[in-house]
């Protein structure tokens, strides 16, 4: 059974008698002692070792609270009974607590209480969700070289969990994994299919290649009278080598799931489609056939290093879809545990607006700049805009959250290795400017992300009481949906403020 929330809601899972229960939130007593908050899965660590959870359960009497966090995905709350999905869809009001409170005075601890319990009535009151459109960026963070090696630390899978049964709407992994896919191989297709040594098997008639498979001639040819065929096996030069069957086989896969969604992919069909248009000549002459075991043996070309994530991607793709094809039309899907790491897609939808928005000054963007256990999410070197950039995808901020955040990158600007790589020498009284980065679903997508720009954006919004420390609010493409669906309307499920 399905318990179905959005980033940062918090519901109360409630222990009721059978004949009680109301909604997915009120649990028998058997299906409530099985919930174990120790028992929930750690998608990773973070940078200083930190065990990372997907959404947070804290025990009441008689009652669970359970807090999505900053993660989008799905996985077994008590495990093949009950699973929690979590998606992107937030409310407004969160973000308009976090602006509000950064600007109170370090003083004002009842103010900032006021603002928490102003921002807590509101989210109540919010008759419509947004959706982050998370594979819209996607689909243009996957087309900067620089990033492509990050893309992965987005996305864990649990390919050894219990599958999840689901309806087709509801996939979320799927789209995401075809849509980095065609990004990938448009890349290995704008650069040229690699081409390689590869076996062939053929019957010959009248001529001898390569060596004789007397096995199969025998079979082939002297059993059947056939004394003018040879069957052969030789070598050819070529595109049709294993690499590129195996994209050619998954690449038929997510041609088949594009055309048949009708839900995730819609808004982005004709930029996929235009993908798919773009690739489809480079395979006209690639087979398809390829055994299971031969993807296990494959080595990889160090000049060609897309292959190898793309191939990654295209075995989660195929074992996805169980090998088979036509599940790819079927409303009825299973799917492993898995979350994606929205902390970290905001994150390099930032660096990938400042590397596209000034392509001569890309040198001077450094993105996690590590020392000393640290690791920055940008730095700026340029000598006119020398910052340190810390990425905050936090919709929703209790009080010390927020200047926990800004004494953690004003620490940042006191390390050794960061005042060196900005070349500041011997002038030890000289701040570096800081500035947190944060969501802002008000602001327009026609952002000018020139250094310049950040520059004088960020210097309009100083947070208060700290010097040299910025705030710079950007959006996000968003999916607006008018009215939110039936299962974020639980009597028990209460939206607040973290």
């Amino acid at each position: 059974m399905k318990l179905l929330l959005s980033e940062h809601q918090s519901c109360r899972i409630s222990l009721t008698e059978g004949s009680e229960l109301k909604n997915h939130f009120h649990f028998s007593e058997d299906a409530f002692t099985k919930i174990n908050p120790e028992k929930i899965r750690v998608i990773k660590k973070d940078r200083s070792g930190k065990e990372l959870f997907p959404f947070k359960l804290q025990s009441k009497e008689n009652a669970y609270v359970l807090n999505a966090d900053y993660y989008v995905g799905i996985d077994w709350l008590v495990k093949d009974e009950k699973f929690v999905q979590v998606e992107p869809k937030i409310n407004r009001a969160v973000v308009k607590a976090f602006l509000a409170q950064a600007e109170v005075s370090v003083e004002d601890i009842k103010e900032s209480k006021d603002i928490a319990s102003k921002a807590k009535d509101e989210i109540k009151e919010e008759s419509s969700l947004i959706e982050i459109d998370y594979l819209k960026i996607l689909l243009e963070i996957s087309s900067n070289p620089l990033i492509t090696d990050e893309i992965p630390k987005i996305l864990t899978i649990d390919w050894e969990a219990s599958q999840i049964p689901i309806e087709q709407k509801d996939d979320r992994l799927t789209p995401f994994l075809i849509v980095q896919f065609l990004k990938l191989l448009k890349t290995i297709v704008r650069k040229g299919l690699r081409k390689s040594y590869y076996k062939v098997q053929e019957n010959l008639q009248n001529r001898v290649k390569g060596k004789i498979l007397v096995g199969q001639h025998i079979k082939q040819n002297v059993f059947k009278n056939r004394f003018t065929q040879t069957y052969c096996e030789y070598q050819e030069f070529g595109v049709d080598h294993i690499e590129n069957r195996f994209l050619k086989k998954v690449f038929l896969f997510a041609i088949e799931y594009v055309q048949n969604d009708k839900v995730l992919l819609t808004a982005h069909k004709d930029a996929l489609m235009e993908i798919i248009n773009y690739c489809r000549p480079a395979f006209e002459h690639v087979s398809n056939a390829i055994k299971e075991q031969e993807v296990k043996n494959m080595k990889y070309n160090p000049f060609f290093k897309e292959y190898k994530s793309a191939v990654k991607i295209g075995s989660y793709i195929l074992k996805k879809f169980a090998y088979n094809i036509s599940n790819t039309s079927k409303n009825q899907v299973t799917t492993p545990p898995f979350w994606i790491d929205m902390p970290i897609l905001f994150e390099l939808y930032f660096y990938h607006q400042l590397i596209k928005h000034n392509p001569s000054q890309a040198k001077c963007i450094h993105y996690q700049l590590s020392t000393y256990g640290n690791s920055l999410d940008i730095l700026i070197s340029h000598p006119d805009y020398q910052m340190i950039v810390d990425t905050k995808y936090k919709l929703q901020y209790k009080h010390s959250r927020v200047h926990k955040d800004i004494r953690q990158v004003s620490g940042y600007a006191r390390l050794n290795k960061i005042r060196k790589e900005l070349k500041l020498g011997d002038d030890k009284d000289k701040i570096i400017d800081c500035l947190i980065v944060y969501p802002n679903l008000e602001s327009s997508l026609d952002f000018d992300f020139s250094l310049e720009n950040v520059n004088k954006s960020m210097r309009e919004s100083p947070i208060n009481d700290y010097y040299k420390v910025f705030k710079l609010g950007i959006s996000l493409p968003l999916i607006k949906t008018e009215s939110p669906p039936s299962s974020h309307t639980f009597p028990t499920c209460d939206q607040q403020p973290i």
